[in-house]
């Protein structure tokens, strides 16, 4: 090879290993700002996300129009993006934990009990959409500015409060969310379309007053090996961990009784369904494969509503997790948070 020949060889290789470089150099900036402000599992040591913030609480409370005191828990600083987080039937701020500490470095992250769960009182409105509507009102409108609006999220009932809310106060939608997560979540035919009662053939759906009977039920749940499998049965997937199960157990078991009843009761004839057609940002519904409460097919009919109106950001089917997606699932949970917030 002519000295001339090597030289445009060496030329061409360096091109290309610096054209190699270039992009490795920029899908490493793509993950970093992915991930920026967020700590990952593999950050910290196993199950570390899954303990009680070291991060300060901000506690306030506000008292609803009926008497109903709904606690409030922030964490990170004041000025950061708000980031907030409407937990699910049975659960409470706890619940939150695993997103708290990822994101509470850099985010605003507000969390609050549902009306009788955790630390706010039920008050004396009947339970039911209504009241889920105007306590997510109540709570935007005590701690987001117009200004710097927010990422909402909601798993479960939190995503039904987030479309009760969207229906009852539609002038609340842009006037104080930036974008919507919808996770693990369902509008309408909670009974009809569950999976957690396995049934024959000839019987493809669980008849409304057994559903309903089963839902309103206030027996207590005892601490016991049967009633942790039946947990991870109901919400989680064979494939989440055990710390995973005793944390989700932990924060169910301390759900009262005749709350979990009343709140189940009120659900099992929810029909929320055109709330939707007011979620006018950008919207992600987000659900876990194995999800037996509010399974794939809840999700995908608010995707295609949401599709249709053309706020639709992404539908996300998590292979192998079950209902409690933001605890089984941490990371891509909270990245999907994140790439909301910097939409």
């Amino acid at each position: 090879m002519s000295s001339s020949s090597r030289t445009t060889t060496l030329r061409v290789l360096a091109g290309v290993a610096g054209a190699g470089a270039f992009a490795a150099a920029v899908a490493a900036i793509r993950r970093r700002s992915s991930t920026r402000g967020l700590t990952l599992v593999a950050d910290v040591e196993p199950n570390a996300l899954l303990k009680t913030p070291t991060f300060k609480a901000d506690i306030s409370e506000l008292t609803t129009e009926d008497g109903a005191i709904i606690n409030i828990r922030a964490y990170g600083p004041v000025d950061g993006d708000p980031i907030v987080l409407s937990h699910g039937w049975t659960c409470s701020t706890e619940f939150w934990y695993p997103q708290v500490n990822a994101l509470a470095g850099e985010y605003r992250v507000i969390t609050y009990d549902q009306r009788g769960h955790g630390r706010s009182t039920v008050g004396t409105l009947p339970l039911g959409p209504d009241v889920l509507a105007d306590d997510l009102s109540a709570v935007l409108g005590a701690t987001v500015r117009e200004d710097k609006k927010a990422v909402i999220v909601g798993h479960s009932m939190g995503g039904m409060s987030i479309i009760a809310w969207a229906g009852k106060h539609p002038g609340d939608v842009k006037k104080y969310a930036s974008a919507v997560m919808l996770a693990s979540t369902a509008s309408d035919r909670l009974i009809a379309e569950t999976t957690v009662i396995p049934l024959p053939e000839r019987f493809p759906r669980v008849p409304v007053p057994v559903g309903r009977a089963i839902l309103s039920s206030p027996v207590p749940f005892v601490s016991s090996g049967a009633m942790t499998k039946a947990i991870q049965y109901v919400s989680m997937s064979p494939n989440a961990t055990k710390a995973e199960v005793q944390f989700c157990e932990n924060i169910v078991r301390e759900c009262k009784p005749r709350i979990r009843g009343g709140w189940g009761a009120a659900l099992s004839t929810l029909d929320i369904h055109e709330g939707l057609d007011n979620l006018e940002v950008p919207t992600t519904v987000l659900v876990g494969s194995l999800d037996r409460l509010t399974p794939p097919v809840h999700a995908r009919k608010l995707a295609q509503v949401l599709d249709e109106a053309g706020n639709l950001e992404r539908l996300i089917v998590i292979p192998g997790v079950g209902h409690m997606s933001s605890i089984e699932s941490i990371d891509e949970f909270d990245r999907e948070i994140v790439r909301l917030r910097n939409l």
